[in-house]
């Protein structure tokens, strides 16, 4: 007996609606990483090819092609935002500095939150392998597996009029990353005027005098052209500015094995390009500025001492508020034992 046309019809239906669900289940979740780095940066190049290698690996799965989407530009919110994004599974992952990554995990800011503390790159990279393996565990106890840890630069001061000396400075208004609220309190109790923003308003308002000076890494000033309103530049290490790429465990925990591994490599291939490079564009960058106008303001051997009298006293304030009491007197230890070694 031949099936009536509305049962072929809804035979037909059916397959259908069992071969998507299968394609569904087959095809990987895609993954989606944002980012505050400007697209075609090296840092966003870098998350292409990380990506490149996870699609490859999920394909080598015999599944679907994966999607691997990269937000960058800051197309997602502030760091702040992008660690609640993804928390409630909006995101992926991140390429995180730490104003973002101490959002998830306070200990991370003992790598950029002391001012003048580290005196070379070798210095930062000997604390951060010494703290890594326990800072680790600890965004994953929280939720998160870093990927990579990677670096952009030293934090020098942009401002649109000349100042070498941190007296200079209190009769201009700052910069501040939103999220770090517990800074803001600091440099007002030091007699600063800090301005909280998002990276997004940054040339906005320094153009429109909303603020005075920015506290950035030469390649940033360069990229978005803030050194062409604030032309001014304090050639001193302030900070350096330490990122990580971080994934969510559980979608960490949904990828295979042998995925795993591939993303791992790529990722820790990554974050060699990103720290060597990356610090290599310090120079570059400034030379490039050099020669469009900025002007470099270095400051004497007495206001040096100005500048280390600050940073002492803005440890106290730190320790316990911006960085665990634990972990500031752990760094302190670890910059202490290498300066030895090196005698």
């Amino acid at each position: 007996m031949k099936a009536s046309p509305m049962r072929r019809t809804a035979a037909a239906l059916f397959l259908a609606l069992c071969t998507s669900l299968a394609a569904q289940a087959q095809a990987p979740k895609p993954l989606r990483i944002a980012s505050l780095v400007p697209k075609n940066s090296l840092y966003h190049r870098q998350l292409m090819e990380i990506g490149e290698a996870w699609a490859q690996a999920q394909q080598a799965q015999g599944g679907a092609k994966p999607k691997y989407l990269i937000y960058p530009d800051g197309s997602q919110g502030g760091e702040a935002e992008m660690a609640r994004r993804m928390r409630i599974g909006q995101l992926q992952g991140a390429l995180l500095s730490v104003v973002g990554l101490r959002e998830i995990e306070p200990t991370v800011a003992a790598l950029q939150n002391l001012p003048l503390l580290f005196r070379s790159w070798e210095e930062l990279d000997y604390v951060r392998e010494k703290m890594r393996p326990a800072m680790e565990k600890k965004f994953q106890d929280k939720g998160f597996v870093v990927l990579a840890w990677g670096d952009a630069g030293w934090v020098r001061f942009f401002s649109k009029s000349p100042a070498t000396r941190p007296e200079d400075y209190k009769k201009m208004k700052f910069f501040a990353w939103g999220a770090e609220s517990e800074q803001q309190d600091i440099m007002k109790s030091l007699g600063y005027t800090p301005i909280p923003l998002e990276t997004a308003d940054i040339l906005p308002s320094i153009q429109t005098g909303m603020i005075n000076v920015v506290p950035a890494t030469p390649y940033f000033a360069l990229a978005s052209q803030v050194y062409m309103t604030a032309p001014n530049m304090l050639e001193i290490n302030w900070a350096p500015i330490v990122g990580a790429l971080v994934i969510t465990k559980k979608s960490w925990d949904e990828m295979a094995p042998a995925v795993q591994e591939q993303l791992r490599a790529a990722s820790d291939k990554a974050g060699v390009q990103i720290r060597a490079k990356a610090r290599q564009e310090v120079i570059d960058a400034v030379e490039a500025m050099k020669k469009r106008g900025l002007v470099i303001n270095k400051p004497s051997p007495a206001e040096l001492k100005e500048w280390t009298e600050l940073a002492d006293k803005l440890y106290p304030r730190i320790r316990g508020v911006m960085v665990p009491a634990e972990t500031f007197d752990e760094v302190f230890a670890h910059v202490k034992a290498y300066r030895a070694s090196k005698k």
